[in-house]
């Protein structure tokens, strides 16, 4: 009996999926090898409609995981690669694939966009013209607020709700801000001017109590600083002339505050700050060092070699798991809990220039944004590590700032001086 030379080889996969309206039997398929996602889409498409109405089925696009990780070749590479044979069952599991961002707006700024981070109804900017401003998502240009004697590197609310919005902001002028926003007077007031640091203050973050923030700073220093009106201040009239002559949208004089905590041991400037815990943060340095922080002892709980500079830094709540960009181009997912080499869980490789920010989504422990100096705002996912989900294009110079605060909106700016604004379509696996 001739046997044909050219048959394909096929293999047993079965298909599994976490979203149960469109889970399917549990029975093995045939396939041949040379398969790729494309035809693996039209397959699960085809059985998917027969459980259907074929009016009621709207066809659907898939992405497919093999252990975790996304398919983006065909069978017979993926089962060479991972030194299987034809005589293993396949599992694959299969997501609903997640929709293109929409360019949604774009705000225009005068000079560099160096910090930014939203609300679902407001978005605050930091300038390199020592401004600060504030917009909604829809484009419009609510306030200019002047009062930084140098450029504004970070901002982060406390707190905003129907009557208005509290925030800090940190310059280069080595000072931090406490702003009072009015929503119904569109006034704003600087409650707090916040002195400690004697370099330039590079980052800010308020912890999920919103009492507390952290900054840090060229010098390396990172500090501790309280939210609100009756501690970590010294309740001493600020009468620096210049801040005054600048802040011409505050009448009043500023009461000074000084930090509750200084911590010491980044030997060149850190870059990001974020809270893993009500008493502990993690910071990213020029000195390619990532450390924990407990703020009760004071002590310096963990340190981690990075291979360069470290830029920024989004922490995860739900995963506990940080992502850092770094000057070596990468993205990398850390876990801190583990104290050695194998704190590196996974390397995202695809930008050609700095990462100079990470934002996690906040309702997919899945996703997350990495902007860069390349230009390109990209969308990832953490089971693909070579190739990101999206790029995002319109910024015609280095992405210095991103967000992704608010679950609709993916935002970053940029030294082309423009603010992006782009629509996330709401998907979760």
């Amino acid at each position: 009996m001739e046997t044909d030379e050219n048959a394909v080889a096929h293999i047993q996969v079965k298909f599994f999926t976490k979203q149960q309206q469109y889970a399917i039997q549990d029975i093995p398929y045939s396939l041949p090898v040379n398969v790729g996602t494309t035809e693996l889409n039209e397959l699960l498409n085809g059985i998917l409609k027969a459980d259907f109405v074929e009016t009621e089925w709207k066809k659907l696009n898939f992405d497919f995981l093999h252990n975790g990780e996304f398919l983006r070749t065909n069978l017979t590479e993926h089962i060479e690669s991972k030194g299987l044979t034809t005589e293993t069952v396949l599992e694959v599991e299969y997501v609903e694939q997640t929709p293109a961002p929409r360019p949604q707006d774009s705000l225009k700024h005068d000079d560099w966009v160096s910090a930014v981070k939203s609300t679902p109804d407001l978005i605050l900017t930091g300038c390199y013209d020592n401004t600060i401003h504030l917009w909604t998502p829809k484009g419009s240009h609510l306030m200019t607020i002047p009062g930084h004697l140098g450029p504004v590197k970070a901002v982060d609310w406390i707190s905003h709700d129907e009557n208005g919005g509290q925030f800090v902001s940190a310059s280069h002028d080595q000072t931090l801000m406490i702003w009072q926003w009015d929503r119904q007077k569109n006034s704003i007031e600087c409650a707090h001017v916040c002195r400690g640091h004697t370099r330039s203050v590079e980052c800010v973050k308020v912890d999920a109590s919103h009492t507390r923030f952290a900054s840090g700073c060229w010098d390396g220093m990172l500090k501790i600083w309280s939210t609100g009106e009756d501690e970590g201040g010294s309740g001493e009239p600020d009468d620096h002339e210049q801040s005054q002559k600048k802040l011409k949208t505050n009448q009043q004089k500023s009461v000074t505050r000084t930090p509750l905590l200084t911590l010491a041991g980044h030997k060149e400037s850190l870059s990001s700050i974020v809270w893993t815990d009500t008493g502990e943060v993690c910071t990213g340095s020029w000195d390619h060092t990532i450390r924990t922080w407990d703020l009760e002892s004071g002590a310096n709980k963990l340190t981690l070699p990075g291979a360069k500079v470290l830029l920024n830094l989004s922490w995860s709540p739900s995963s506990h798991l940080l992502l850092s960009g770094s000057a070596d181009r990468h993205v990398r997912l850390w876990d801190v809990r583990v104290p050695d080499g194998t704190a590196v869980k996974s390397t995202y490789t695809s930008h050609s220039g700095w990462v100079s920010c990470v934002s996690w989504s906040p309702n997919d422990t899945n996703l997350f944004i990495s902007g860069s100096y390349d230009n390109l705002l990209k969308l990832w996912d953490v089971r693909s590590t070579s190739v990101p989900l999206f790029n995002m294009t319109g910024h015609e110079n280095k992405i210095l700032c991103c967000d992704w605060s608010v679950p609709d909106h993916m935002i970053s700016g940029g030294a082309d001086t423009t603010v992006k604004i782009f629509e996330a379509a709401g998907h979760s696996s």
